[in-house]
Order: C-alpha cells, then sequence, then structure tokens
C-alpha cells in the first residue's frame, strides 16, 4: 500500500504542473485520494467483501467528490484532475496513463445488461463534463473535447467534440466535417451551443419562408423558385 501511494502521488507530481510539492499532492488532491480508495475498494470486491467494497467507495465519494464503483478497471498512472462529480461506473474500463477532468461521466444508457459502460484505452484525455454512455470502446491515443456526449466507439488516435459527439481528427489528419459540426483540437474553450446552432438554422428556415410568403403576395412567386 505504502508503494502504491508513493507511485500515485509520484506520478501526479510529474504530470500536474500546479503541483508544489507531494505534501501538497497527499494532503489535498481529491483525484489522487479517489484512485487509493478504489484500489482498496476494488480489490476487497475482488474477495468478495462487497459490502465494505461499497462502504469504502462511499466513503471515497463524501471525502473527494469522485465516485468510482468497485468493480470499475482502473489503469495504470491515471490522473484525475480537479475531478470533482467525476462519476465511473461498475463495467467501465479505463487504460493506462489517462487523465480524465472533473465533470466526467463514464456511465450507460439504460438499455444494456452486463457490459453496459465504456472502455477507455491508454493515453486517452477526456475533457471537463464530457459524457461517455454505452458499452463500447475509446481508443488509444484519443482526445475527447470538454461537455462532448459520446454515444459511439470512437477509433484510436482520434479526437471528438459536439453533442453528439463527433470525430473531427483522426490519425493526425483533419475530418471534414458534417454541417454544424466545429472543427478544433480538443479546443476546450471555443466551444459550440447546440441549441443557439439550431436556432439559428430555424430562424434562417422562418426568414426564407417569410421571403417566399411575400413574393407570393406580390405575385411574384414562381413555382420552380428555390429561394
Amino acid at each position: 500500500m505504502i508503494k502504491l501511494i508513493k507511485n500515485e502521488i509520484h506520478l501526479t507530481f510529474e504530470r500536474d504542473p500546479a503541483a508544489r510539492s507531494k505534501a501538497q499532492i497527499f494532503f489535498l488532491y481529491p483525484g489522487v485520494k479517489a484512485i487509493i480508495y478504489h484500489r482498496i475498494a476494488h480489490k476487497l470486491h475482488g474477495m468478495g467483501r462487497y459490502f465494505l467494497a461499497d462502504w469504502v467507495s462511499m466513503h471515497a465519494r463524501k471525502v473527494t467528490g469522485i465516485e468510482i464503483h468497485p468493480a470499475a478497471q482502473i489503469g495504470k498512472n491515471v490522473f484525475i484532475d480537479h475531478g470533482m462529480g467525476v462519476v465511473i461506473g461498475e463495467t467501465a474500463v479505463v487504460g493506462d496513463n489517462c487523465t480524465i477532468y472533473q465533470g466526467v461521466t463514464l456511465g450507460g444508457t439504460g438499455k444494456d445488461k452486463g457490459k453496459r459502460h465504456p472502455t477507455i484505452g491508454n493515453n486517452v484525455t477526456i475533457g471537463s463534463g464530457a459524457k461517455i454512455l454505452g458499452p463500447f470502446t475509446v481508443g488509444d491515443n484519443s482526445k475527447v473535447a470538454a461537455n462532448a456526449v459520446v454515444l459511439n466507439e470512437i477509433p484510436p488516435n482520434s479526437t471528438c467534440v459536439g453533442v453528439p459527439a463527433h470525430i473531427v481528427k483522426r490519425e493526425g489528419v483533419k475530418i471534414a466535417p458534417a454541417k454544424h459540426v466545429y472543427v478544433a483540437d480538443l479546443d476546450q474553450i471555443h466551444f459550440p451551443d447546440p441549441v443557439s446552432m439550431d436556432l439559428c438554422s430555424l430562424r434562417n428556415s422562418i426568414e426564407r419562408l417569410y421571403r417566399k410568403v411575400e413574393n407570393i403576395e406580390c405575385g411574384d412567386y414562381k413555382e420552380d423558385e428555390t429561394d
């Protein structure tokens, strides 16, 4: 256990530029505490001590604001930055060297049995507020933008953004976006508002209809008019 704690602290100190000391990380970083608690809960769960495992998990949630089901599989060197509001479901799998920001949910859709939660590959970065819902895989080295809602499998080496999420970059090459999809390299600031985009589209449609009505009233409308 001491070796485990030292490893988690060392990892965080190496990856977080805001860390000033290892003592600060040990006493004040909720992500580190949540991972350590989970290692204990996962071990108890594997031993069949389900009630005790759940108790450790709920205690960790109360202390850190991060909820990880004891049965979830968390790989090595997983860094949960800030972490408040992170939820990782029972059948979720998180690979090695992943970074997860606050508000992330690795959850289910409520329609699946057995394997209900996502499998996250190695070296994946998940931006704040992202929701990954369903029993599919997010490939190695992929990036999920802040507030993205991922409902389908993401290939390795991809970047996805949006609601629902669309792949905008794969293997270092930008992909031509569908209509109203914003292309970015995991830009967590200039992110599109899907409601605003839909309202703009609706307004444009109303304006086109308004012009057609005006033309009809003026007697200038033609059947083949494409305005």
